[in-house]
Formats: C-alpha cells, structure tokens, sequence
C-alpha cells in the first residue's frame, strides 16, 4: 500500500491507498521537531483503531516545509523500509514538467495539485486552493503547471486583522446572513467571506481574459465548500485533489522506472 503524506505550513495530512481508493486519512499539525518515532506512534494508533493494515510498501512526500522532510524521510526507511518519493526533488519524475521562468521553483503542493486536476478534469484549469496561502494554479491543455497567483490564505488573512486591531476579536470563517453587518462581528465574517468570494472571482476572470480560452475552475482545500457556496465560483469541488495527486504521480513514477 502507498502511504502518501502531504505536508503544509499549517497542518500534515496522511493518507493510505490500496491501488483503488484511500482507506484512511489522518491529519496533524504540522511541527518541525516532530521525529520519525513520534510520527510512527501516532500513526500506526490511528490505523489500528480505524483497522487499516499497516502494509505499508511504499511512500511519497509532498512538503512546503523543507524542515520536516527530513524526519518523514527517516519514518519511511526506519519503520516502512523503502525510500519516499519527494516531489520537487529531481528523482521525482513528473508528468509534465512545469512551463515557468528559467531558475524558479515551484512549490510542490502545486505540482502535485496540477497533477491531480489534469488526471480527473483534462486541461485548461484554474486549481483554487484554499490553505495558508490562496493558490491559483493554471493547468494547461497537455496538463503543465503554466504559473499561477499566490494571495493571502483567509485564516491568515483574519489572524494578521486580529493582530494589527487591538479592538477587533477573533472570528470563525462563516457565511453571513447579510453583506451589512449590524455588529463588529458580522461585519468582519462579511468582510472575510465576500471579500474572498470578490478575490476568486476577479482573479479566476482576469486569468481567463488572459488565457484567452475556455477555463474550468477546480476548488480544493479545507475551505473550497465553503466559499462554493457563497457564489458559483467553481466548476467543481475536489476535498482529495492533493491525494489523488501524489498517487498519479507514484504511478507514473512506477511506470516509466526503467526495469
């Protein structure tokens, strides 16, 4: 089985696939100093009491944290005894290399989310994806990751307004009942929920006029349902579009390793 872990600023999430579908995902904060040994005991827990076999046999790392890709490392050859794949690095084959400015880097959740969208939706996409940072990613025809916009992700976005405003209170991200607040609170869930769902829209339309083609736009991450609800901003909604992601591209690692 293929353990894939996908490794955020905010939070590491694991998840287990048996050839045809995930049998289980766990999520963890994400901490540097977390070793090898800390992240087997919680892991292997959690797959006993959800009853998934730890049959292990292989491993792919994505992680916009190079701090804890060391430690992920060590937890597959100590406990899983194979090698991870690690997206980003030049073992890690893609299936389309990505179309960007000679010298730039890539973060490997995009990659791994390109991936994913071509495989499930084809090309000519826009992959919204809500996480520390709001990504926007634009897939091509033949499926490379062609650039892209980087925004502040929402809950970044309420924590830096909660730090700079003595005055203003920590808000949970929710749908309003109205665009007008009538106290400090609703008017900063509106501010946040429709000043994001204005942010999608005006992006998602510039990258179009732009791209000049038809585009389809793919949410994903912990918030996409959310702010679909807030207008018809997306095409469709995919929660395990990083996932799936990572198992397209260990397979496609799988077929094309020379014998």
């Amino acid at each position: 089985m293929l353990l894939c872990i996908d490794c955020g600023n905010t939070n590491t999430v694991f998840s287990v696939w048996d050839g045809t579908s995930f049998l289980a995902t766990f999520r963890t904060s994400t901490e540097w100093q977390r070793t090898a040994d800390q992240y087997f005991v919680w892991l292997s827990s959690l797959m006993a009491h959800r009853k998934v076999p730890l049959d292990i046999d292989a491993v792919i790392i994505s992680s916009t944290v190079p701090r804890v890709v060391f430690n992920l490392r060590v937890l597959s050859d100590r406990y899983f005894n194979t090698r991870p794949l690690v997206v980003g690095k030049p073992d890690c084959r893609l299936p389309k290399a990505p179309r960007v400015d000679a010298g730039t880097q890539v973060g490997p959740d995009r990659l791994v989310n390109t991936a994913g969208a071509f495989d499930r939706h084809g090309g000519d996409l826009i992959v919204v994806d809500f996480g520390t940072a709001t990504t926007f990613d634009v897939v091509a025809a033949d499926g490379a990751y062609v650039g892209g916009v980087i925004a502040p992700g929402v809950n970044t976005s309420l924590e830096a307004l909660h730090q700079a405003a003595a005055a203003l209170p920590h808000v949970d991200v929710t749908k309003p009942q109205a665009v007008i607040g009538t106290n400090t609170v609703a008017c900063m869930q509106s501010g946040i929920f429709w000043g994001y769902v204005g942010l999608v829209r005006g992006i998602c339309d510039r990258i179009r006029g732009e791209y000049d083609r038809p585009m389809r736009i793919i949410g994903t991450g912990g918030l996409a349902p959310l702010f679909g609800t807030g207008d018809v901003l997306f095409d469709r909604i995919e929660d395990d579009l990083t996932m799936h992601g990572l198992t397209v591209i260990h397979r496609y690692n799988l077929e094309t390793t020379p014998a």
